[in-house]
Parts: C-alpha cells; structure tokens; sequence
C-alpha cells in the first residue's frame, strides 16, 4: 500500500465493530484512540456499529467516552435499531409491536414511532427479538402465539452466543432459535451478517463512500460483502490470519491491517489484489504454498499475508510453508506453520 492514499483518506465513514476492534475484555486496544482521533479529523467519520441489543446507544456512547474514545449517541448504531427501522419500513406509524427483548429494543420501536407491547393478546402487527437475560419461557411464549398467527418476525440479531467474564453464554441467535423450532419458521434479521445495520448506518452517516472495519470475518466482514461495501480486517480480536486464508468468498475482506494504525498509514495495511506488488511470491509444491521473497516490519508481513491468502483463495489450499528466514518470520508472526525454511 506504500505510495497510496491512507484509508482515512479514501473513505468517508468507519463503520466500526465494537469488541475486538475497539476494545477487548472491557480496554480499549492500543492505537485505537489516536487512530480514530485522526481519522476523524481527515473526514472519516467514526460510526459504531454493533449487534449488542441490551444497552442504549447513549450508553454505549458514555462507555467508549469512558475509555477515551469520542463518541455521541448519534454515533452509534445498534441492531435493534436498525430492527425498529425495518419495522417502521413495513408497518404503519402506530402499530403495535411485541417485544422479546430488554428496555432498549422497547425503547428503539417506540422511537420509530411504533408502540412495544408484551402480550399476544394485544395484537400486534409483529413480533420483534433482541437479547435480554431477563427473557423466559412466557415471553417466548407470547412471541410464539403471535408468530403462529402470522404475524411479522423481525429479530435484532442471531449471534448463537455472547462473550462474557464467564465465557460464552447463550445470546440472542439461541433463544431465536427456540422460536424457530416451536414456529417452524424464521424471521428477518436486522444485525449483522445480514445488511440492514450497515445500510442504516450508511443512512445515518450521510455516507457516500463507507468502509466497514472488523475483527470478525463471519459477522462484520460477511456483512460488507452482502452489503457490497469494501471492508478492512484488523487483526485484534477473534479471526486470525489462519481463519483469513480459509475463508470462502462471501467472508473475504478487502483490506487486512494488525489494528487501526492501518485507518492512517499506508504501510501499515494491505489490499488483498494479488496483482499489486508484494516483494513477495507464493508457488504451490508438494501440496502446500510455498512463501518466498524478501522484506522485514509490519508493512512487508501484511503483504506477505495478503498475498498467501489470494493463493490460498485460488488454489482452496491453506497449508503452507515458508523459503528463506523472512518468509518464515512471516509465518512465525502469524502463526500459520511451524517457521521451517524449504529449501
């Protein structure tokens, strides 16, 4: 990317996850405040964008300030919003809608103008679901009536699980679920990987020319590429290189950077086009991707990295083996092999 206009630069909105690209186990991750300081000041407008349907997005906001991180209410984007406006998109001003799911999600309907209910026999227009761990089988029951009756299903997100303290514990994904197997149906998804978060969030944003950033190649990155918006990967949270070379087409990112220091400069991010140069080659032998070439620092490892997952997409080959020490400090630093140089 030397030579290159930063990302900063090329974009005019950040559309960024939360935990492990912002912050991971409570911290904000290093870099990440001066980044987005700068990236903000270049006109790349910071927009955080996350699944997490139990907190206010004033809440949220007063988090991230608490870290160090400027953000205002307006700033962020949460999916039950995102679901309150696909449900405003479809159902008149005034309808009533059920709700499964904490204070937020009651509170983001009422703000599309809708009116949150709790009881099937209430008749609402629609039934929509976003985590609480206060929900239980009766409020499971009530959305089944209503379901059942044919009713609208809009669900906040289907992430199966979610992080805590205490490791993964069920999430939303779970509990709808449930639903499905008592219903035998499905419902629309607001979150991500599907794409009504990101394109509200590009609504919001007054964006012309948005880039989705995350840490997760099946939630963040599936849902720029559904969304057909270009997307950076950042090394910081749960894919790993590893992960990136195995992904399948609908979860490839189009940049890949170690943190948000690749928002900035240019050397510190790579565009996964196996035709830009590299300083390095891969070649296919015995079975694995053979790295070789030249090239020390940051800047030269990403694109080392960019180019093994291009032949690792071309060839549906992941196993791969370094020629030469620098190759196998690449391999060394992202953990894809054992470091043995071939000869």
């Amino acid at each position: 990317m030397t030579g290159s206009p930063a990302l900063a630069d090329r974009f005019d909105a950040l559309l960024l996850d939360l935990d492990g690209t912002v912050y991971l186990g409570g911290q904000v991750i290093p870099e990440v405040v001066e980044s987005l300081t700068a990236a903000a000041a270049r006109g790349a407008r910071p927009m955080f964008v996350t699944n997490n349907a139990s907190r206010h997005p004033a809440d949220v906001a007063d988090s991230l300030n608490g870290m160090g991180v400027a953000a205002q209410a307006a700033d962020v984007l949460t999916s039950p919003e995102a679901a309150a406006a696909m449900l405003a998109e479809t159902h008149p001003a005034g309808s009533k809608v059920l709700i499964v799911g904490a204070a937020a999600l009651s509170d983001a309907v009422a703000d599309a103008g809708l009116v949150p209910v709790r009881l099937a026999a209430d008749a609402p227009v629609a039934v929509v679901q976003g985590h609480s761990p206060d929900t239980g089988w009766r409020d499971l029951a009530e959305a089944c009536i209503a379901i059942r009756s044919g009713v609208d299903w809009v669900a906040s997100n289907t992430d199966t699980t979610l992080p805590t303290d205490r490791g993964l514990l069920p999430g939303n994904g779970a509990m709808v679920h449930a639903l499905m197997a008592a219903t035998g149906l499905a419902p629309r998804v607001a979150g991500k990987p599907n794409r009504p978060l990101l394109d509200e969030a590009v609504r919001r944003a007054g964006s012309t020319s948005p880039l989705v950033v995350g840490d997760r190649l099946d939630t963040d990155i599936e849902a720029a590429v559904l969304a057909d918006m270009p997307s950076l990967m950042v090394l910081t949270g749960v894919s790993t290189a590893a992960d990136l070379l195995a992904a399948p087409p609908s979860r490839r990112p189009t940049f890949v950077s170690f943190d948000l220091r690749g928002l900035l400069d240019p050397d510190l991010v790579a565009e996964l086009d196996p035709t830009l140069p590299s300083g390095w080659t891969v070649d296919r032998r015995d079975g694995s991707l053979m790295l070789s070439g030249s090239g020390s620092g940051d800047g030269a490892q990403l694109r080392a990295l960019a180019q093994l997952a291009a032949a690792a997409w071309k060839h549906e080959m992941t196993t791969v083996s370094a020629v030469g020490e620098p190759a196998a400090a690449v391999l060394t630093r992202f953990g894809l092999a054992d470091a043995a140089t071939a000869d």
